[in-house]
């Protein structure tokens, strides 16, 4: 079973790179906006979200929109909602192909119940559920950028819990999130070094590496310069790629690919190739609207509006257009992740320089 999946979602990101499809593989969905952290980068956690899709609304959504193999269920903090394993039970249900969900985590909330949850989820069958723990910078650094005093040794704490975890549950993955800023440059291997003082175990492989980038409809952020001196930046992610093991397999190709055109990103500010937004994938927040991406705030629809029914947002005239214009090289350049890996396996050549 699990094997079929894995064939699905690999024949469709391949079908990707020779036509358009006519529905989404991956679904980027905050489910929240609420959040405990004080980041400095990010002022999601400023909001105070009312009126999110409930329970039922996502199962109408789910049900609706059947065609999701990989799901990335994000924050604000995700496990701020209670409801987070129905909501992930539902998705399972109506997705039949689902192989791949992420989640993030900031930590913070009581842990008994985030790992309570992430088994519960676990024992859902998904093939793959990859948790990334938001970790940006060493015990003294993380607190200040996270604003929370203690969040580096929560985040000890949880990354040991699902060590153990991981022992019991093959179908578990999970990494630390570094997002590299202005805030935090040159930390990056003083970070990893932080953390295997604690746990021994650790390597860069371990890391996965982001740079901070500012999202009007996402992060709330477009009056921050993050960005941090590209040379500067290259030199430490050249680096950190050194440093990372090699290993064989789809995602550490991916992953390898990444950081490359990440570092290409920095020094042109120019994403490094033409984007898979409203084609393999689509960002819903969590009043159902709908945009290309996290990162572009082109609203196309809400699915409120059209009785959860993602086809007839996806097939309009503002999503045609919006299409138009990231054929012609007009998308918001940018290179984050919840995008880049699709864009990558929609453009396989780029795996293999």
């Amino acid at each position: 079973m699990n094997s079929t999946k894995l064939v699905s979602l690999g024949l469709t990101a391949l079908k990707s790179n020779v036509t358009h499809l006519d529905r989404p593989y991956k679904l980027t969905f905050s489910i929240t906006y609420a959040c405990q952290s004080r980041c400095v980068m990010c002022n999601i956690w400023q909001i105070k979200p009312s009126g999110e899709l409930d329970i039922r609304e996502i199962g109408e959504f789910a049900q609706r929109n059947s065609c999701f193999k990989w799901i990335e269920i994000t924050g604000g903090e995700p496990f701020l909602r209670s409801d987070i394993v129905d909501i992930v039970r539902i998705f399972r249900d109506s997705s039949k192909d689902l192989y791949v969900l992420t989640m993030p985590t900031n930590s913070l909330c009581n842990q008994d119940t985030v790992v309570g949850k992430i088994e519960a989820i676990l024992k859902l069958g998904i093939p793959k559920v990859s948790i990334t723990i938001s970790l940006d910078g060493y015990r003294e650094l993380h607190d200040r950028i996270r604003g929370i005093p203690g969040n580096f040794d929560r985040a000890m704490g949880l990354a040991k819990r699902l060590r153990n975890l991981q022992a019991r549950y093959q179908n578990l993955f999970f990494v630390f999130g570094y997002t590299m800023g202005k805030f935090n440059e040159g930390q990056l291997m003083n970070t990893v070094r932080g953390v295997q003082k604690e746990l021994p175990w650790v390597t860069a492989n371990n890391f996965h590496v982001n740079m901070a980038q500012t999202s009007e409809i996402y992060y709330k952020n477009s009056e921050m310069n993050l960005k941090p001196d590209a040379s500067g930046f290259s030199t430490e992610l050249e680096s950190f790629i050194k440093a990372r093991k090699f290993e064989i397999g789809v995602i550490p190709v991916i992953e390898n690919a990444f950081l490359k055109k990440l570092d290409y990103y920095i020094k042109t500010g120019r994403t490094p190739m033409k984007g898979r937004s409203l084609d393999a994938s689509l960002f819903m927040d969590s009043y159902g609207n709908v945009f290309p991406s996290i990162m572009w705030g082109r609203k196309i629809g809400n699915i409120r509006d059209v009785d959860y029914d993602l086809s007839r947002i996806w097939h309009n005239a503002g999503a045609e257009e919006a299409r138009k214009l990231i054929k012609e090289g007009k998308e918001p350049h940018a290179w984050t992740a919840c995008e880049a890996y699709q864009t990558l396996v929609g453009n396989i050549g780029s795996l293999l320089v």
